[in-house]
């Protein structure tokens, strides 16, 4: 009976792990299999280097997309890696117990926040802000970027806080030992020990930045042209996608399939890229 009830429990878990292989090579599938065809029909270097995206032109350049992607993102980890690694290192090394009991649930109710509040959020509250504080209508790569760096900071603090809680306290020790303040042990002894999972987490957060949607559209600007500044208003690759899908029909909806191929493409490149260096740095 007790081996009956193993194997049964194996076949379910391999059913589980199958059907998630499955799902992930379908959605593959589905996005090459009418992706590449468009892009080689519109033509790669078009595609991918044209800077007019007017799909009543029969023009499919996603150029000013791909920048605009990059800048956000890039801004996305500019505000949210460094407040949110020492926000983990606060609370794993540094915090009381009792305000711990009141922080942890506050950052962990972030995660839980649906984005389009947090588009809300941003319109209300951060672009009259940078209204009166830059003089522009307060919608483009700045105040997406900061309101990016907010929404990922639950994933990257909630990662890098398990990391560094991993390593063991006799790195700890060992430090305090050798004289090292409370401070430096966790900064040079705990922190270089723990930084595969930080770097996990920094890859989490970009692709949780690199594919918002909702809150990007409504604080972005959503102008398709590359951007002159970093006040200027960006459409992302993914708000492309959701802007026009809806309405979209043939090559117009074709392009906005070979536009999301783009951007699993991107996701790839990065999570490899992070790979290599994860690995260098062992």
């Amino acid at each position: 009976m007790k081996s009956f009830r193993e194997n049964f429990m194996k076949a379910i878990f391999l059913s589980a792990a199958c059907t998630s292989i499955a799902a992930v090579a379908l959605i593959c599938y589905f996005m090459f299999s009418s992706g590449l065809p468009t892009i080689a029909r519109i033509g790669p270097a078009e595609f991918l280097l044209g800077r007019s995206w007017k799909p009543l032109n029969d023009l499919f350049g996603i150029f000013p997309m791909i920048i605009g992607s990059l800048w956000v993102t890039a801004g996305a980890m500019v505000v949210g890696v460094p407040v949110g690694l020492l926000t983990a290192v606060f609370l794993a090394r540094f915090c009381p117990s009792r305000l711990y009991r009141m922080l942890k649930p506050a950052v962990e109710l972030l995660a839980g926040i649906p984005s389009i509040v947090y588009g809300f959020f941003g319109l209300v509250v951060i672009v009259p802000i940078l209204q009166e504080l830059l003089g522009t209508n307060g919608k483009g790569i700045i105040t997406a970027s900061i309101l990016l760096g907010i929404m990922i900071l639950p994933t990257i603090i909630g990662v890098a806080e398990a990391a560094i809680r991993a390593v063991p306290e006799s790195y700890y020790e060992g430090a305090l030992a050798l004289g090292a303040t409370h401070e430096r042990s966790v900064f040079t002894t705990v922190l270089p020990a723990a930084k595969s999972g930080i770097l996990a987490a920094v890859i989490l957060g970009v692709g949780r930045a690199i594919g918002e949607t909702m809150a990007v559209i409504m604080v972005a600007g959503n102008q398709a042209v590359v951007p002159g500044s970093l006040t200027s208003g960006v459409r992302t690759l993914t708000a492309n996608i959701v802007l026009e899908m809806g309405y979209a029909t043939d090559l117009h909806r074709d392009a906005l399939i070979a536009t999301a191929v783009v951007l699993f493409a991107f996701i790839l490149i990065i999570n490899l890229s992070f790979s290599l260096i994860k690995r260098r740095m062992k």
